[in-house]
């Protein structure tokens, strides 16, 4: 493959990453995905009570990890109820280890 193509598409696989890698650049939404992972779905007040963190100060990293497309939110009755959105990112990793592994000789 022609390299500049090929470097070419390296660049578009991480411009759509990058919302994800900004999304996951903060040890407290890397916390809160890693409580996600066994979660089912929690509320604010749940996740604040597992992070120790003030609510709103959860509620920023929720918005920020959805905005990034990392979490889908539920509304059940009064309450928003926040679980893990994988699907896209996944399939985004994919396209670059595959990209790496087809350009990149070890």
């Amino acid at each position: 493959m022609d390299e500049f193509i090929g470097n070419q598409k390296a660049i578009h696989i991480f411009e759509n990453l990058s919302p994800y890698f900004y999304g996951l650049g903060d040890p407290i939404r890397q916390q809160i995905i890693a409580l996600l992972i066994d979660k089912e779905s929690m509320n604010v007040t749940e996740i604040a009570e597992h992070i120790l963190m003030s609510r709103p100060n959860v509620s920023h990293h929720l918005k920020v990890l959805k905005q990034a497309g990392l979490l889908r939110v539920q509304k059940k009755g009064t309450q928003m109820f926040y679980s893990l959105e994988f699907n896209e990112v996944i399939a985004l990793m994919k396209q670059l280890v595959h990209f790496v592994e087809e350009e990149c000789q070890y």
